[in-house]
């Protein structure tokens, strides 16, 4: 491997600003705002609109489409020419 050509991979602390939430990573992302950690070290702080405390899916808070009426419908619409192609012309 080629020495001097990666980026410096270092560790960095993760914060959602919408709830607070902070997790201690490794990442080639810096900044110039620190923060202490746990062990009374200071990282870097990365500031994230989204984490897995915020995201809906992983909230539960998300919304589910009605995938179910879409089909439905489609069957509707369709009906008619489904049958008809699936009927054998008469010879």
């Amino acid at each position: 491997m080629r020495a001097d050509i990666h980026p410096k991979y270092h560790n960095v602390v993760f914060q959602d600003v919408s709830t607070n939430f902070s997790f201690l990573t490794r990442s080639t992302m810096t900044s110039k705002e620190t923060i202490k950690w746990e062990d009374g070290k200071e990282y870097p702080v990365i500031k994230v609109e989204i984490s897995s405390q915020s995201h809906p899916f992983y909230t539960g808070k998300h919304k589910i489409l009605d995938a179910g009426g879409r089909v439905d419908k489609f069957r509707r619409r369709y009906a008619g020419s489904a049958s008809a192609a699936k009927s054998p012309d008469p010879v």
